[in-house]
């Protein structure tokens, strides 16, 4: 399989293809090209059963397109572990170089660098990353969006966006930290909450690309008046 096709196999997986339609505009929007390109490319992977395509409902991986884009899904992770953990990389500088890396290297290169990482179970943005060949069931995470004021989560996992990274990881945001939301405003305004004793404020956008965990819901007598 050609370095393109996966790279589109890989996107539609990264945006949720497993689950729902990936709309062709976030395809043409992740890998920078015309929509055009995008409709022609998406046409054949669904004659070769790889995606499950309409025009106007988007593209959901299929058992055999998952297959087909395993190897490189588990190659881009790791290559991140390796460069944030070892190299320094901020997320949006590893996200980049893995995409660099993942095409060429060999499957026993990446055999010994997951030995050599001992076996991380997720990428630096809270991706599982693949098992022999398949991604491990995980629990189901609520968008950090959908929380309401008083609710205490755990992030879990960010989308794979090189702006939404340099975007959190400015605000100083990790995996596995824990936050409580303070507020929505109103008309998708920004959300606020509060992590290690500081207020953060983002946009609703990027809240909407954040996945967390809950871990308690709202506390009643801060935020209901009873």
């Amino acid at each position: 399989m050609t370095s393109n096709k996966e790279d589109y196999l890989k996107v539609i997986y990264e945006g949720g293809g497993l689950e729902r339609p990936v709309p062709n505009k976030e395809i043409a929007q992740a890998l920078g090209v015309a929509p055009a390109s995008v409709s022609e490319m998406l046409t054949k992977l669904n004659q070769q059963g790889l995606i499950v395509y309409g025009s106007y409902k988007g593209s959901r991986l299929t058992e055999a397109g998952l297959a087909s884009c395993m190897d490189v899904v588990r190659s881009h992770e790791l290559w991140e572990v390796f460069l944030i953990r070892h190299l320094g990389y901020t997320w949006r500088e590893a996200h980049e170089d893995a995409h660099l890396l993942e095409h060429v290297a060999s499957s026993r290169m990446i055999d010994r660098l997951d030995n050599f990482l001992k076996h991380p179970q997720t990428c630096p943005h809270g991706s599982l990353i693949p098992q022999n060949g398949r991604i491990p069931e995980s629990e189901g995470f609520n968008r950090l969006s959908d929380l309401s004021a008083g609710e205490t989560a755990m992030i879990c996992r960010v989308l794979e966006d090189g702006t939404l990274l340099d975007y959190l990881e400015r605000r100083g945001l990790k995996i596995h930290e824990t936050i409580q939301l303070l507020s929505i405003d109103d008309y998708e305004g920004p959300v606020s909450f509060i992590l290690e004793g500081r207020t953060i404020n983002i946009s609703f956008k990027a809240a909407t690309q954040i996945f967390v965990k809950r871990l308690s819901g709202p506390a009643k007598e801060d935020y209901d008046g009873s």
